[in-house]
């Protein structure tokens, strides 16, 4: 029988998978087949100048070499455009877009007096095309959202209710670039309503970005799903570990022989799902993930307790063969 939910792993294939990525996948992973969620591979690769086949393919690898798996064959965003061009003009028909041709320089001169230190970046009403513009008709120019006054409530799983006014936060978004795809915003909107996706589990970094997808979704009459918005991992630079951080390649310390089970276990050490860094397979960390100790991640009291730092430490141990 077939289950109601649903989730996906997200990547975007513009490099190698790091460790940072790989927590919020294995999190996602887990807590499905806990769960009794289906679980699809989406390679979000609308980035034309970056995205390759080849990051596609080894990021697959990675993740089956981690013993992650998924209860369909993998899909690409860039496949078909034809659902994003569909609900674009479903946002031309409610008169909720416009082609938008400034720069970012313009942008900033025309929103930030001269001198003031000003480097508030929401895209202001006053700033909008004329209403006699507002259609979809060339995929070769950006097109922004109109984003209307007043607040939005997001209620996510693990950290209860947020209120964010988009309009004072960001202003009027981008939901189709120049380079003729839609944008983030607007992709990860239609592809997971068009997926059945329920429940997104994700960095906590995006939380801002579901007050916006709310409104794309509404607009566009489709339900969103629940948000599982999850702390991340920094590295010692402060800022969240990523593909600059030296190190933090999965692919390079499979190079240098550290098994999958190292990886999973400081993985989970992370998410406090163990007291120490020990190896941990993929099936044992099914066994530790629930929405119970999802939220226990978040909780105040284990957060301070749990290590959010891609240290010196944590390089040296996966290097290491002691347990």
């Amino acid at each position: 029988m077939s289950t109601p939910f649903s989730t996906r792993l997200a990547p975007s294939p513009t490099g190698p998978l790091h460790l940072g990525n790989a927590r919020t996948f294995v999190l996602s992973w887990a807590l499905a087949r806990s769960s009794g969620w289906k679980i699809l591979l989406r390679h979000e690769d609308l980035d034309a100048q970056r995205a390759t086949l080849q990051h596609c393919q080894a990021i697959e690898e990675t993740l089956r070499w981690l013993g992650l798996d998924w209860d369909a064959p993998a899909t690409k965003q860039s496949t078909s455009l034809e659902p994003f061009r569909h609900a674009m003009k479903t946002l031309e028909e409610q008169g909720l877009i416009y082609p938008c041709v400034l720069s970012r320089n313009e942008i900033s001169l025309a929103t930030n007096a001269p001198h003031s230190g000003d480097k508030s970046r929401a895209f202001p009403a006053s700033l909008r095309a004329p209403l006699d513009s507002w259609h979809f008709k060339d995929e070769t120019t950006n097109y922004r959202f109109a984003v209307e006054p007043g607040t939005t409530i997001v209620q996510d799983m693990l950290t209860g209710e947020h209120t964010f006014d988009v309009g004072a936060d960001c202003g009027d978004f981008v939901v189709w670039t120049k380079a003729a795809v839609p944008a983030y915003q607007l992709a990860v909107v239609v592809d997971d309503f068009n997926h059945g996706i329920t429940d997104v589990v994700r960095g906590d970094d995006l939380l801002p970005s579901s007050a916006r997808q709310q409104l794309l979704a509404h607009a566009l009459g489709q339900p969103s799903p629940r948000w599982w918005h999850v702390p991340l991992v920094f590295g010692e630079d402060s800022k969240r570990l990523a593909k600059r951080n030296g190190g933090a390649d999965i692919a390079t310390y499979r190079k240098q022989g550290v098994p999958p089970e190292r990886i999973l276990g400081l993985l989970a050490w992370w998410s406090g799902l163990q007291e120490q860094r020990q190896p941990l397979s993929a099936p044992s960390i099914i066994d530790l993930v629930s929405e119970e100790s999802m939220r226990s991640l978040v909780d105040a009291e284990v957060t301070r307790e749990c290590p959010r730092l891609f240290s010196k430490e944590d390089h040296a141990w996966l290097l290491s063969s002691d347990s």
